[in-house]
């Protein structure tokens, strides 16, 4: 380990005597994306735990480094065995990922990391429930106080009842999420007249409701929303080129996003 570290020592040293304007404007820079890399790397190695890759490019050119899962089984054993790990155990592990870990990140969710950031910003989140309250306003004008509202995936930052306690007080609002994390993250910032329900949306949820709301980053067939026999009346998050329903109004052009509303 010392000896390496005299050795990459030296090449630094040659190289910013030899050329200093070529060390700062490009060596030094690329040592930096580099180590930038390799955190990235490591970091999605092992996020939400240990984690394989077995594309077979990727293998080749960096010795069999996706075969991550294998490689902490058997910290030990040469790269070049890593492969027989996965064969002679006759399974794929749970955690595996069709990207490399270096783009990894691809697989989370741009609006998810939207969210967060809102979470960390007190004038964000204003700006973010007024922008929705304008919108919901045009498009619910004539709603009964005390409505029952079901809201789908309303974790993380739940500006729908933030929005809807505001402008409905006697509306009773549940929120249905799949993640008990985005649950526990929304709870603190409404109170307990917001209900959650930890668990997949199924129908079943919207057939005691007046007002079913869909967000953004729904993940399912978006169409059947727009079908009209879901619920009384469903609003709609969607991009703010698709204007459907029988009412709709933008949000924010700067968030790309709009509501419909679909029934009287």
């Amino acid at each position: 380990m010392l000896l390496d570290a005299a050795a990459a020592l030296a090449v630094w040293t040659v190289v910013a005597l030899a050329g200093p304007a070529f060390f700062f404007t490009t060596w030094l820079p690329g040592w930096m994306g580099g180590m930038i890399l390799c955190q990235v790397q490591g970091h999605f190695e092992h996020a939400g735990g240990t984690v394989s890759h077995y594309g077979r490019l990727y293998n080749a050119l960096f010795f069999n480094d996706g075969y991550h899962v294998e490689h902490h089984a058997r910290p030990g054993l040469h790269w070049t065995a890593l492969p027989q790990q996965l064969d002679t155990r006759g399974e794929v592990p749970v955690n595996t990922s069709r990207w490399p870990a270096v783009l990894r990140w691809l697989e989370t969710s741009p609006l998810d990391t939207l969210e967060q950031l809102v979470l960390r910003s007190t004038l964000l989140q204003r700006w973010i429930v007024d922008r929705h309250s304008r919108a919901f306003s045009a498009v619910l004008d004539t709603v009964p106080a005390d409505a029952r509202v079901t809201v789908i995936g309303g974790g993380i930052f739940p500006r729908t009842a933030l929005v809807l306690r505001h402008s409905l007080p006697g509306a009773r609002i549940t929120i249905v999420d799949r993640s008990a994390r985005n649950i526990a993250t929304a709870r603190p910032l409404v109170d307990d007249r917001v209900h959650f329900i930890h668990a997949d949306f199924s129908p079943a949820h919207a057939m005691d409701t007046d007002i079913l709301v869909v967000p953004l980053a729904f993940n399912g067939n978006r169409s059947l929303f727009y079908a009209g026999n879901v619920a009384p009346v469903v609003i709609v998050h969607d991009w703010v080129w698709r204007r459907r329903g029988n009412a709709s109004a933008i949000v924010s052009p700067l968030l790309l996003k709009r509501v419909n509303r679909v029934g009287a």
